[in-house]
Formats: structure tokens, sequence, C-alpha cells
């Protein structure tokens, strides 16, 4: 069960605040962004959504990394996605009022703030920054899929898996990749024997180092021309 009493965060003090949408919110903005949303902490493997259900409001997330992904006809998932701090999530299907297409579930604990729906259409409709902010997020995000789609869809399984892991060392930043092999064999879209062949392979190369099931990157360079960027 979430544990709802774990932790509230005041939009004021919120480190990921400077990331999000929620940047360059004035003072009387962030006080009303505070008072619209509710802080709840997640376990790991928690559900924000299902695919399927209507979205009632937006996911802020404060700590922590979530997975957004699709379930194929076997029922076998594809992470298309994975959210950080920062990152405000669930907004899209609620703007087209139609169900989510997609689900969200945590990768690890995460303490993440909700906002209802009339809250935050409201906001939206009060501060041109957001809008905007919104508008131009969306935009981007159909460039960006297109490309990464084209790029996963002409190379090889070894470049699809260099290239994989230099858009998540994005997402990490400093932190070591921190993905199961299941996990992140369905971002890579490959069989996870596969993967875990390939990762060896990468480990004898000098590409990467495994600490468990954590990846650290060791070139940087020698991953980029292996992806063939």
């Amino acid at each position: 069960m979430i544990n709802k009493s774990h932790k509230t965060v005041s939009c004021s003090t919120c480190g990921a605040r400077k990331s999000s949408f929620f940047g360059g919110f004035c003072d009387h903005e962030v006080e009303l962004a505070n008072e619209a949303k509710t802080c709840t902490f997640y376990k790991k493997n928690q559900p924000l959504f299902v695919e399927g259900n209507y979205p009632r409001g937006v996911y802020c997330i404060n700590q922590g990394k979530v997975k957004i992904f699709t379930r194929g006809d076997e029922g076998r998932e594809q992470i298309i996605h994975i959210a950080k701090e920062g990152e405000i999530i669930g907004f899209r299907s609620m703007l087209s009022e139609e169900p989510y297409k997609v689900s969200a579930l945590t990768l690890e604990e995460c303490n993440i703030c909700f906002i209802v729906k009339d809250d935050f259409l409201t906001m939206m409709e009060n501060n041109p920054g957001l809008r905007n902010g919104i508008i131009k997020d969306m935009s981007k995000e159909l460039g960006d899929r297109a490309l990464f789609i084209t790029n996963m869809a002409q190379k090889s399984v070894r470049e699809r898996l260099a290239f994989s892991l230099l858009l998540l060392q994005e997402i990490y930043g400093e932190e070591q990749i921190n993905l199961t092999r299941e996990d992140l064999a369905n971002f890579v879209g490959i069989a996870t024997e596969t993967l875990i062949r390939l990762l060896k392979d990468f480990k004898e190369e000098g590409v990467l180092e495994i600490h468990t099931r954590k990846l650290e990157l060791k070139d940087k360079i020698k991953l980029l021309r292996i992806s063939g960027k």
C-alpha cells in the first residue's frame, strides 16, 4: 500500500521544480500550485496509471524514476520513456480527453505530487508560460520520437543497445544506470538473452562495467561510435 504520509514537499523548496514546467512561476503562482497538489510516496513497482483508464490529473515527479510503457499483443512491455525528477506525466491523455495509451510504473522509491485535472487546466488558462511550455514539450516530443523510431529501426541490435545506453545516461546523469535486465531489454526492444550477451561483449571491450544490475559507462566515445551516431 502507498504511504501517503511519507513526505510532503513544498513547491517553493522543491529542487525538481526548476527543471519542470513550473520553473518560471512567480512566488504567487508557486503558492497556488503548492495549494493544489498532494504528495504521495510510492514504493518500487507501484503503478501511477494504467493503459485504458481515464486520467484524473497530472503527476509531477519530485524524487525517483518512472517507466512509461505499453504492452504488445503477447503482453510484452515496450518501454517508451523513463521519466525523472522534474518531469510532469499524464497530461497528454488528460488534454486529449482520451484514455491513457500507456501505463506508468515506479522503477524505484518515488515521491510524486498530483494535481487534479480541473486545477491544472485552470493553471494553464491563467499562465501563458505554463501553456506555452507544454505546447513546446509536446511539439519537441513528436520530433524526438520520430527520430528515435527511425534510428532504432535502421540499426543492428548492437547499435541499438549502444544508442539506448547513451540515452539512458542522459536520464540518469551522474548515477549509474539502474534497470533490471528485463526492463533494459524492453527499452531497447530486444530479447533479454540477447541483451545479456551484448552486455558481456561490451564489458569485454571496455565500454562499460557491470555492478550487479547497475551499469557504469566507461568509454562513451567508443559507445557513440558503436551506436553509429
